[in-house]
């Protein structure tokens, strides 16, 4: 970096290929305008330091207007301009002119260091507006512009990360719609246009697309209102056994199907936890299948709880393949898929949701070829 850029600015305003008389980069799109026209909020560059600049020098007019009339009322007084008063301060006067220029001198670059860091923020709040939330401010100048430049990088850095995220979760959204809308579409035409019957078996794929979209749209909908703060939770005394057993008693024919074997290591005596049952339930659910989904034929998969300071711990252990080193720091986030799963990525994603909205914790570990463990504590009542 040149030294006259800081964070990806120019300290003039304008980078050295913005010129007048330079040639159009040979980057630059086709069609657009060279040079290009500054922005509205680049017009007002430059206009703080020179109004600084001309108070100051008003000021310091003054005060020469004023120490002329002074000297002139004294020398009038002692007795005119023969008195040897009037010689001492014509003598004196060149001596206060270097002065005034010094002062002037050493004033303007004092002015020149507060209007950067205040003409930079203003540049800064302008591209803000304009959507550009890549900027960044120089930490320079008085201790107070240090610090609304530190904020304000660190909001710029917030509404990036938030942009991305928007763009990305917008792009994963798409995809994630697109194939059921596929599926009911294709089989809807091949009806309409009399390629395959309007039979049962060739009605299944519609409706199994439809209630794919409808859990996605829900999905959405529980990690909308769980990231706003707006998930509403149906709190009553839980009996956590019971409601782990009931969980898995629902799933023992799909872990058969599979050739998957479920355990349990449940106490009889587990606390009573204050929390929504069927969100729980949820999670517990989203838990057991993407173990048993994991998990080949022949091994197996465990489900254990125990106390954990008053509350109560819940752990879903597989014997599946594992999770990649690199995938696992990320399984919670929206849309993160191991490789080879075929559902959307948001289950790991609302149970975090869900049990951090009861003030819990979740975590995972994984080995790759020995299993997979996820955990989640919800606090005593």
């Amino acid at each position: 970096m040149s030294p006259g850029q800081s964070g990806g600015q120019w300290s003039g305003g304008r980078p050295p290929w913005m010129g007048p008389g330079r040639p159009r980069p040979p980057w630059w799109p086709e069609g657009e305008p060279w040079p290009p026209t500054r922005p509205p909020w680049m017009r007002y560059r430059g206009r703080f330091a020179r109004r600084l600049l001309l108070a100051f020098f008003v000021f310091v007019g003054f005060i020469v207007l004023l120490n002329i009339v002074i000297f002139q009322f004294a020398n009038h007084v002692a007795g005119g301009p023969e008195g040897p008063q009037w010689r001492g301060v014509f003598w004196g006067w060149p001596f206060f002119i270097v002065l005034v220029i010094i002062l002037v001198l050493i004033a303007g670059r004092r002015v020149r260091r507060i209007a950067a860091p205040v003409e930079d923020l203003v540049e800064a709040a302008g591209r803000i507006r304009s959507g550009d939330y890549s900027v960044r401010v120089r930490e320079d100048g008085a201790p107070e512009l240090r610090s609304v430049a530190q904020a304000i990088n660190a909001m710029t850095a917030q509404l990036e990360a938030s942009e991305k995220q928007r763009r990305s979760f917008l792009a994963d959204v798409t995809h994630e719609l697109r194939t059921p809308l596929s599926v009911i579409r294709g089989q809807a035409e091949g009806i309409a246009d009399g390629l395959y019957p309007a039979d049962a078996a060739h009605l299944a794929p519609i409706v199994e697309a439809t209630q794919t979209l409808t859990r996605l749209v829900d999905d959405l909908r529980t990690l909308a209102l769980a990231e706003t703060g707006h998930l509403q939770l149906q709190r009553e005394p839980v009996d956590m056994a019971t409601l782990i057993n009931d969980t898995l008693a629902a799933f023992e024919p799909q872990a058969q199907t599979k050739g998957v074997t479920l355990a349990a290591d449940i106490p009889g005596e587990l606390p009573t936890v204050s929390a929504d049952a069927v969100r729980i339930r949820g999670v517990i659910a989203n838990l057991l299948a993407n173990a048993i989904a994991h998990t080949p034929a022949g091994g197996s998969v465990r489900v254990s709880a125990a106390r954990a300071n008053g509350g109560v711990t819940v752990s879903v252990t597989d014997t599946g393949e594992g999770i990649p080193a690199d995938l696992l720091p990320r399984i919670f986030d929206r849309f993160v898929k191991t490789p080879g799963s075929s559902g959307s990525g948001l289950g790991l994603a609302i149970a975090r949701d869900l049990v951090t909205a009861h003030g819990g914790t979740i975590n995972a570990e994984s080995t790759v070829g020995s299993g997979t463990s996820v955990r989640f504590t919800l606090p005593a009542g």
